[in-house]
């Protein structure tokens, strides 16, 4: 969803004329993870009627068209309709691909897995969000061709994935089967997660403009770093699932993270926010697969797509609330206070983290 991050203050000129036209240009990154979020959850019970590879097709040629209808609309509104549609086609594919994970692979493998997935995601990231800078000195309108490439999928999908085999005495079970309570606090905490960090590449543009940074394409570089060491992080996290527990991780992740935004407050260079990039990277890209292995792990097999579309669901709802929620500060405080006052949150966050994770010490 942020390929198109650095071309959000170009963007942001263009339609600036309309009333509240900044603000709706800072929808466009996030607006789609509404619809990912209402999507999801009804792509979960699809899927665990109906199989995993029936919509995967049609979702990735529907996200081709939906994602880059931002080059070819001129209207601010129809642009956000074409985030919508890309929305609903993200929560799909994300919710039959964390689910085939969690059906292909199991214990040790899979906690490996989730991280590589994860990483490849971040890899995915870097290359396009770095084009989409590069891209954004030409047009802000040109990076949105850059979804076009979900198309060179499809062949692959067809050579490599198997529908996993049903469980049919499982099936009658369905209604009466129900995850531990615990999966709740995944869910508030993948949501907490992404309002915090999709600030990041919200603001950071805006942020490294006010500071004289001017080329679309180092500010698509600092984005893109964060999501580099989110790959490092997330290749790391078998490793530490080996040493601390799930809950212990999210506090590891969130440290990271307040010192992120603590070298963002006190720091006004592009050095500074690079550093910056880094430590959220690396907390972000530990926290994800630990969130996603606790919920294939927790979810029992008949309802995994539900519950994975459930994870999937507050993960996007993160990043549309994030804008909601941090922007209207703005009114009242500057880039670094509002950046100081998420840091402290996070700060908070971890403690209470490392608080759980000790007071019960077993690797859940």
């Amino acid at each position: 969803m942020i390929t198109i991050s650095a071309s959000l203050p170009d963007m942001a000129d263009t339609f600036s004329d309309i009333p509240k036209g900044k603000k709706l240009v800072k929808l466009v990154l996030s607006f789609p993870g509404l619809f990912i979020a209402l999507s999801a959850i009804f792509a979960g019970i699809v899927i665990d009627k109906f199989g995993r590879l029936k919509l995967l097709s049609v979702a990735l040629v529907i996200y081709a068209i939906a994602g880059s209808s931002g080059y070819w609309l001129k209207n601010i509104y129809l642009i956000l309709t074409g985030r919508a549609l890309l929305g609903i086609c993200v929560g799909i594919t994300m919710t039959i691909a964390t689910t085939l994970v969690a059906d292909y692979y199991q214990g040790k493998e899979r906690q490996k897995f989730a991280g590589i997935q994860i990483a490849v995601m971040s890899l995915g990231g870097i290359i396009f969000i770095t084009l989409g800078g590069i891209l954004a000195d030409i047009s802000w309108r040109v990076p949105f061709l850059l979804y076009l490439f979900s198309l060179l999928i499809i062949p692959f999908t067809y050579l490599f994935l198997k529908e996993p085999n049903k469980n049919v005495e499982a099936k009658s079970d369905v209604k009466r089967t129900k995850s531990p309570r615990t999966i709740w606090f995944v869910f508030v905490n993948i949501m907490l997660m992404w309002i915090l960090f999709f600030i990041i590449p919200i603001q950071i543009p805006f942020y490294l403009k006010s500071i004289g940074v001017e080329k679309n394409a180092l500010i698509g570089i600092a984005v893109a770093s964060s999501t580099f060491f989110s790959a490092i992080g997330a290749i790391s996290f078998s490793k530490i699932k080996d040493t601390f527990s799930f809950k212990q991780i999210f506090g590891f992740g969130y440290l990271l993270m307040a010192l992120s935004f603590f070298c963002i407050t006190y720091g006004d260079s592009y050095n500074s926010v690079m550093m910056a990039m880094i430590l959220a990277g690396l907390g972000m890209g530990v926290m994800i697969p630990n969130a996603n292995v606790w919920v294939m792990q927790l979810a029992p097999p008949e309802i995994r797509g539900r519950e994975i579309g459930r994870l999937t669901t507050f993960w996007f709802m993160g990043q549309f609330l994030s804008p909601i929620i941090f922007i209207p500060f703005l009114d009242w405080l500057t880039q670094a206070q509002l950046f100081f006052m998420i840091s402290c949150f996070l700060l908070v966050l971890s403690i209470l983290m490392f608080s759980f994770g000790y007071i019960k010490s077993e690797k859940i």
